[in-house]
């Protein structure tokens, strides 16, 4: 028995030496398996994309609201700027902003009528035109993309309409549904979509602006409210609320192809406002097949699943993952440009003129919650484009001596390129005009308000906390905009001197004379000799934001002045507001629409805040201001229009309502392989215009994402080395036992 066991003793041994050996040797070969591995070790795709016509992009939040009458926020607009079709858009390349049509088939004709209802000429005095009619004709065989809502059965009716709860059984998204369908575009859909704007269950951001305009949109919304609660009151919701059974008045369908709206009074804004969602076509279809019961609970809606006739269309929706846009097989002609901007061409943006769009089959969205994984994503290839995070500011941007931004060297190796421009915004410092200290038309309160304005240098802050993003205004109006002027015809003469060829702040001497000059010599209220005090009222603030107070303070501190930070929650700091009982604040503003007006009414009289909820937050009043504002608003653009928008910004320079602040700056990167990207700051519809080169976009990825194997190996070859004192060990064990069993 002694024997037997021996044996046994030296089976397993044997067994337990080729373990090792085995693992030693997967050890040895497993950096030249994953070696010969041709995918990407850190791809986040499928491989089956690798060479795909994919565009990959980001989104950090879910958006809200995709039905394009309530929806108004840039990270919804990312996605139905894609989807919907207003009548107008923005040229794509042409600085500044030029309207061109997309589903109109020409330019909308407008005619001015007076009270009577009698034609007037084009020139008409604005004080006789009592309404101006637009009339628009969209191209005929538009279709709108593959939506179950069109899906018809053998006999021509709709496949899916009169659902039950129970139809709806294992449908959980609206790729679901086993039918899709299309059709025609009419002007009807258009008409319907404006009808929207007053539905009773319908919230629209622009409802209390365009019922001001539109001829009888404010009593249609008092109509449908009324029709609502008699048919809620007989009906369980949600059911579907018939709107082509209520005629508006100011919009009306003239024909198939043919629609007018009717404004009141004089009002060419609203050219802008049909390039916007607001006014994109709905389907009454769509309406009634997400009425249904059991839709909502499965998120199956307009905010999920838009309707449109644009380049895109939404397949995938899943928030906390990812989103994803297919190109729409049924969208109709629409070319790329044959003309730009001088410097377009030599930048590559008319490559593609007059080619079919769109260039790009699917649009990929991941959610990115955090900065730092979206950049390194970017750096690594696996998005094409990124904005510049401030944590890797310094890694992607220089400022060379001039000021000029441009790439560091590591980015410029890699082929990224540098896109800046200056947003259609203003960010400002507003002094609350109805304040006793700083506010007024009294010669003492301007002398105090300019004085603060010099103190206050806002190419430190652009500097410091913008990292050079942004510039300084010397006015209400941003760049891009009709009015602002660049250079030493452009400046503030009251902070500002033209020296050396450039605008240069006044200096602090000055601030200080001209505080003294306002009875507060070094600061201290010559009557009372107590110090000046000015009320800062703020909502919120981290560390960051105690940063910039305390920058703030010491800009003040300069001209001897105190700034004391008022700090209140969110729900108090709008109250003051709405009651003009806060001193300094900050403020901004975003384009709608690039026209001055919409910069000039922030400093209407009439649209105060405090006394008539407008958006005028400083509550500025200046009746001469207010006089060429009402001239100007509604005037078409020209020499006369430009005077008169000189001698408003003459005027508001002068008053120094706000500390004027700055425009931001938007810097954007992309990648070689992403081609046609111009920034647009009033455009919503630019994907289809962009391109991707798959196949240089590959060539990078596996340039820059080679795995590192030789710590691997590194490892192997210690692990085998460990090994070897224990198979010599074992073997010499295994010796002695051979020679005691002989």
């Amino acid at each position: 028995m002694v024997w037997l066991r021996a044996i046994r003793v030296r089976q397993a041994a044997e067994g337990d030496r080729r373990r090792r050996f085995g693992r030693a040797l997967v050890l040895l070969m497993l950096p030249a398996v994953l070696a010969g591995c041709d995918g990407l070790w850190n791809n986040p795709y499928p491989d089956s994309e690798a060479d795909a016509n994919i565009l990959y992009a980001s989104f950090s939040e879910r958006p809200k609201h995709l039905d394009p009458v309530q929806s108004y926020s840039s990270n919804e607009y990312q996605f139905i700027g894609q989807i919907y079709e207003p009548p107008l858009q923005y040229h794509y390349l042409k600085r500044p902003y030029e309207l061109e049509p997309l589903t109109a088939s020409k330019m909308p004709e407008v005619t001015y009528r007076d009270a009577e209802g009698e034609t007037l000429p084009d020139d008409a005095p604005p004080a006789e035109i009592a309404h101006s009619v637009y009339e628009i004709s969209i191209k005929p065989g538009i279709e709108y993309h593959p939506h179950p809502a069109f899906a018809t059965d053998d006999a021509g009716e709709p496949r899916y309409r009169d659902l039950e709860r129970e139809d709806l059984e294992g449908i959980n998204v609206l790729g679901d549904f086993a039918h899709t369908g299309t059709r025609e575009l009419t002007a009807g859909d258009y008409v319907y979509q404006l009808k929207r704007l007053a539905h009773p269950r319908v919230h629209s951001p622009i409802f209390g602006v365009m019922k001001e305009y539109i001829v009888g949109l404010e009593a249609y919304a008092e109509t449908l409210q009324e029709a609502y609660r008699e048919q809620a009151a007989t009906q369980e919701e949600p059911f579907y609320f018939e709107l082509e059974d209520y005629p508006l008045e100011g919009v009306q369908q003239i024909d198939r192809y043919t629609y007018r709206i009717k404004v009141k009074g004089k009002y060419p804004q609203l050219r802008y406002w049909l390039a916007m969602p607001f006014f994109a076509p709905m389907p009454h279809e769509a309406i009634e097949f997400y009425s249904q019961p059991g839709m909502k609970e499965r998120n199956l809606s307009l905010d999920w699943y838009p309707v449109g006739t644009g380049a895109y269309y939404l397949t995938i929706n899943d928030p906390n993952r990812k989103m994803v846009l297919e190109r729409n097989p049924h969208f109709h002609e629409q070319y790329y440009p044959t003309e730009g901007e001088p410097g377009d061409r030599e930048e590559g943006l008319l490559e593609d003129a007059g080619k079919q769009l769109p260039f790009i089959d699917r649009v990929v969205f991941s959610l990115e919650k955090e900065n730092i994984p979206y950049w390194s994503k970017f750096l690594q290839g696996y998005y094409d484009s990124s904005g510049v995070i401030s944590e890797s500011f310094d890694q992607a941007v220089q400022f060379t001596s001039g000021g000029e931004a441009r790439l560091t060297p590591e980015m410029r190796e890699k082929g990224i390129e540098l896109l800046t421009e200056a947003q259609a915004s203003t960010i400002y410092i507003g002094f609350n005009m109805l304040d006793p200290l700083v506010g007024g038309d009294s010669r003492r309160a301007r002398l105090l308000r300019r004085a603060i304005s010099i103190a206050v240098d806002m190419e430190e802050y652009i500097s410091i906390f913008l990292n050079g993003r942004g510039i300084a205004a010397q006015g209400p109006l941003p760049p891009g905009i009709t009015g602002y002027k660049e250079g030493r015809e452009g400046i503030n003469p009251y902070v500002y001197e033209w020296r050396d060829g450039q605008a240069q702040r006044r200096s602090i001497d000055e601030a200080k004379a001209l505080l003294a000059e306002a009875g507060y010599p070094n600061g201290i209220e010559k009557e009372t000799g107590k110090p000046l005090l000015i009320n800062f009222d703020i909502t919120g603030g981290g560390p960051e934001d105690k940063a910039r107070f305390d920058w703030l303070r010491k800009q003040l501190k300069k001209i001897d002045v105190q700034l004391i930070i008022r700090n209140t929650d969110y729900n108090r700091f709008q109250e003051k507001m709405r009651k003009g009982n806060a001193q300094l604040f900050m403020w901004g503003w975003n384009a709608d629409y690039p026209d001055p007006e919409n910069f000039m009414f922030l400093l209407h009289g009439p649209n105060s805040k405090a006394e008539h909820s407008g958006e005028n937050a400083a509550n500025y009043d200046n009746p001469e201001f207010n006089r060429l504002f009402d001239r100007m608003r509604n005037m078409q653009d020209s020499p006369k229009r430009a005077a008169i928008i000189e001698q408003m910004l003459a005027i508001a320079r002068h008053d120094a309502p706000w500390i004027w602040g700055y425009h931001p700056k938007q810097f954007l990167l992309h990648h070689a392989w992403y081609k046609n990207v111009k920034p647009s700051l009033m455009a919503h519809n630019t994907l289809m215009y962009r391109r991707i080169d798959p196949e240089l976009r590959q060539q990078h990825r596996q340039q820059w994402n080679q795995p590192v194997i030789w710590p691997v190996v590194l490892l192997a070859v210690i692990l085998l080395l460990s090994l070897i004192p224990a198979i010599i060990a074992y073997r010499r064990r295994e010796t002695a036992s051979g020679r005691e069993l002989n």
